[in-house]
């Protein structure tokens, strides 16, 4: 075992018995991103394209370098609904391509006439998780305009991420005025995987990683305005929050707070957990099995011609 997985190792002993606050540097830092959210190093490369479809790559949004999307797009498409999904990374990493974000996703559903979109933005510290929001905000405006150039129905988005992409997500998905004042439209639903933070103002206040205190700093009022939970309004699309049982920092306890919350507000908001780690939740969505049954059946409610792709 190398120096890095025996440290590996033992902090993440050390944490599940509550001692991180007294861990701090990067090396540290980058071992409870791998170990405990289960992330990856970012590894982008080509995906292997099912017969029919094509890829728009590095498709600018905006001026920045990052400000880019790749579109997955069946060639026969025709007003077909689009999947738009959000990469994670701890709002400081992480890459559109990576195959863990696409691989089993496209391979599942761009045979079935679905476009897959996947997005870039902004990160840290170019850019706060307030700023990321504003750039997938636009980017989804963007796709929504381009859409039928690709086959695509405007009409017809779910919005998806993973960790810290689930977190922008919910974030739209909890105030879509603010992606409307945008130019965004509205979208179908929302598939948060794993959200990293889905009440910052509770994750901050607590025990933390210290990955949070570099996303979210130490303003109040800033954790409020990127909360979730906090920015909930009424008139917001079905959300399905899944939730891994195996992270030590409980988010299924978050994902069924804020369903408890939405229902009072009239929101449909589905909790689905998994004994997953953190990285299968997004890695093995697409692959066959139930976990893949089980989101499909929530995208299934949201649309009938989606229903009838699905069950191709």
């Amino acid at each position: 075992m190398n120096f890095v997985k025996a440290c590996r190792v033992t902090f993440v002993i050390m944490l599940l018995f509550g001692a991180q606050e007294t861990f701090s540097g990067p090396l540290l830092d980058s071992i409870i991103e791998r170990s405990v959210l289960g992330e990856d190093e970012p590894s982008s490369g080509t995906v292997s394209l099912p017969k029919g479809v094509r890829l728009l790559r590095d498709i600018p949004y905006g001026n920045d370098a990052k400000q880019i999307m790749d579109v997955y797009a069946p060639l026969n498409a025709t007003h077909a609904p689009v999947v738009f999904m959000v990469h994670g990374g701890a709002w400081r990493t992480g890459d559109k391509s990576m195959r863990t974000v696409v691989e089993n996703k496209v391979a599942r559903w761009t045979p079935k006439g679905i476009i897959f979109i996947s997005v870039n933005y902004r990160l840290l510290p170019k850019a706060d998780p307030l700023q990321q929001t504003e750039d997938v905000a636009h980017a989804l405006a963007f796709a929504q305009a381009k859409a039928a150039s690709w086959g695509g129905d405007p009409s017809r988005f779910i919005l998806m991420g993973h960790s810290a992409g689930a977190h922008i997500v919910d974030l739209l998905a909890s105030a879509p005025s603010k992606a409307f004042v945008l130019g965004a439209q509205p979208w179908l639903g929302t598939v948060s995987l794993d959200s990293a933070a889905m009440d910052v103002v509770q994750i901050m206040e607590s025990k933390h990683y210290r990955l949070y205190d570099k996303a979210f700093g130490s303003n109040a009022a800033f954790w409020r305005s990127t909360s979730p939970f906090h920015v909930l309004e009424a008139g917001a699309a079905p959300i399905l929050a899944v939730c891994s049982t195996k992270r030590p920092d409980k988010p299924c306890l978050q994902a069924n707070g804020f369903a408890k919350k939405a229902a009072s507000l009239g929101i449909r908001v589905n909790v689905l957990e998994q004994k997953m780690t953190h990285k299968q939740i997004n890695a093995e969505l697409g692959m066959p099995g139930g976990y893949t049954e089980s989101v499909e059946t929530f995208m299934m409610t949201l649309d009938d011609s989606l229903a009838k792709a699905l069950t191709k």
